[in-house]
């Protein structure tokens, strides 16, 4: 069978979308995914504090250190669900001891995140194993990929977090319309979420983009972020009422409560990363019902 059109893909998981569901679960599992997810997450995880150490460090002779954590909390909250404020504690232990940023920091960093990268390429070259016809990308450009990832996600702190505080500035106001005055608190807050949904979706179709070995198209990048973003949304509603009202998991691990809820949070989102990647490779592989 010959591969479908754009239109032909479009209307093949429309009409169909809980066969092409059944067939990304299916392919997902072959692949190991899950073992997949677990290596990249481990790795990210021991590099989290030291990157938003390095973060706040380098960001706090631009905008002020408080305006930093207000925003780092407010979105670490998506990343560790209930676990953002201890992860923000021990940043800033450690920026307030005066313990300057020294090669070993940064030595650390670069080590795990190395690792955590290279992990998801690796698997993302199993998810995409249909593309390997392509030629292999330069070991130079695999080593300096993640570094150019990391600064743009440096940058893109900087600009959230000018755009917070012209939402909080909002906030404050209000809006008289016909003698009847409406906050605009509350429209400040549905921004906020928003922005956070859209920067999740951009950041997840960046790393489709130029992870993979291969060509991705921009639209395809687009519906695997998308999609994996959606999903995390419902589960980390579901994960902080959990963690909310159901579980037991300070009573069973006490001090280790921070690294083990960060740690299965984490892999559930590397989880759902490499689902929408999964997402993509079976959109890309969609043939004619017809041929």
């Amino acid at each position: 069978m010959n591969e479908a059109s754009e239109h032909d893909k479009a209307v093949q998981v429309a009409l169909h979308p809980v066969a092409f569901g059944l067939r990304v679960l299916k392919a997902f599992m072959a692949n190991q995914g899950l073992l997949l997810a677990g290596a990249v997450a481990y790795y990210a995880l021991l590099s989290i504090v030291p990157l938003l150490i390095l973060t706040v460090f380098a960001l706090s002779h631009l905008v002020s250190e408080a305006d930093l954590f207000q925003v780092l909390g407010r979105y670490l909250e998506w990343l560790v669900p209930s676990q953002s404020q201890a992860v923000l504690a021990d940043v800033s232990a450690f920026l307030n001891n005066g313990v300057g940023v020294g090669v070993l920091l940064i030595g650390t960093m670069i080590f795990f995140s190395s690792l955590a990268f290279s992990g998801l390429q690796k698997a993302m070259c199993i998810i995409f194993a249909h593309r390997g016809r392509e030629r292999p990308r330069h070991a130079l450009v695999s080593a300096i990929l993640p570094y150019c990832f990391v600064l743009l996600l440096g940058v893109t702190l900087l600009a959230v977090t000018f755009a917070s505080a012209l939402l909080q500035a909002m906030a404050q106001e209000s809006l008289v319309v016909f003698g009847h005055q409406w906050s605009l608190g509350r429209l400040s807050g549905g921004l906020f979420y928003g922005l956070g949904v859209l920067i999740e979706t951009v950041v997840l179709a960046g790393l489709y983009l130029v992870v993979p070995v291969g060509r991705t198209r921009l639209n395809h990048a687009l519906i695997g972020g998308f999609s994996a973003a959606v999903l995390w949304e419902i589960l980390r509603h579901l994960l902080v009422w959990y963690l909310a009202h159901l579980s037991k998991v300070s009573v069973v691990y006490g001090s280790l409560t921070t690294a083990v809820v960060a740690l299965f949070s984490m892999e559930l989102a590397a989880t759902l990363l490499l689902l929408g990647a999964q997402v993509i490779a079976e959109y890309e592989q969609l043939k004619k019902l017809h041929a």
